[in-house]
């Protein structure tokens, strides 16, 4: 499945969708694109900055599995941090170096690799791996946590952020309405067009109680319907598949849960969807 889940990243740049993406015929610069989506994230996601401002980087080794646009690694760097980084794509690899050369920021190493077979030498190297959206992501989470414990220090700190089971996303948007949702588009022939239409086409491709099925429904529900894999994570969850590890604290945020209109709710902390998770290796 890797494999699926790296062709998937590699035409879909995580976020680039959300503000549209260069394209051959843009006059747009990559220096205004970066800008423009920088701006976006931490307008729609402020808490995302908030949280790595609150992570002490100076003169720390630093290694970020996920790169995306770049976006949070410029910040690292800015802070201080001795930055590393490595994504299984090789677009999001040219991007952050792009964005790099750009702003003129200095770096260890950017390396396009697996996050189960991290391309770095020698164990204990990291003081700080830091993941931002990416490790939900990854099916076999048991090999990419043994890495990660190999190339992080004794001391170090692991710190994540996992889609939260115990949101208002997952219990109820996903769960129910949008499950609902289809159910009824599908049995009245409702063709709506847009991202409902391509769920449609799905449900019919492989069988409508198949496909409503959260095995199932929870991975075309998170960054696409076309997206291979999700999961999401309560601490227990986190506690299993990351068991060289222990939790040090965590939090929630973010009440994102379309197409439910909650941004008048300040329940962020209990129904949150981004669970931050800061971890610490058990005895080497």
């Amino acid at each position: 499945m890797e494999k699926e889940i790296k062709d998937f990243w590699q035409s879909h740049p995580c976020g680039a969708e959300l503000v549209g993406d260069l394209s051959s015929e843009s006059k747009e610069t990559y220096e205004d694109f970066f800008k423009r989506y920088d701006d976006y994230r931490y307008q729609i996601e402020p808490h995302i900055l908030r949280n790595i401002n609150e992570i002490d980087y100076n003169k720390k080794r630093v290694l970020e599995i996920g790169l995306g646009q770049g976006a949070d690694a410029e910040q690292i760097i800015k802070q201080g941090g001795i930055y590393s980084g490595v994504d299984l794509t090789e677009e999001s690899v040219k991007r952050t170096k792009m964005r790099f050369s750009l702003h003129n920021l200095s770096f260890e190493e950017v390396k396009h690799g697996s996050v189960l077979n991290l391309p770095f030498l020698g164990d204990n190297l990291f003081d700080i791996v830091f993941s931002h959206g990416v490790l939900h992501h990854v099916p076999n989470i048991k090999a990419a946590e043994k890495e990660i414990f190999r190339v992080l220090k004794p001391e170090g700190k692991l710190i994540v952020m996992l889609y939260a089971k115990k949101s208002l996303n997952y219990k109820f948007s996903i769960s129910i309405f949008r499950r609902l949702g289809l159910l009824i588009l599908y049995f009245l022939r409702i063709n709506i067009g847009g991202i409902y239409q391509e769920h449609l086409k799905q449900a019919k491709q492989k069988g409508i109680w198949n496909y409503l099925k959260m095995r199932n429904f929870i991975h075309v529900n998170t960054d696409g319907f076309s997206n291979p894999y999700s999961k999401v994570y309560c601490l227990s969850d986190v506690e299993k598949d990351f068991p060289n590890f222990s939790i040090v604290q965590y939090h929630q945020e973010f009440m994102h849960a379309p197409p439910l209109k909650v941004k008048w709710l300040r329940l962020e902390k209990w129904l949150g969807w981004h669970l931050w998770v800061e971890m610490k290796p058990k005895a080497k």
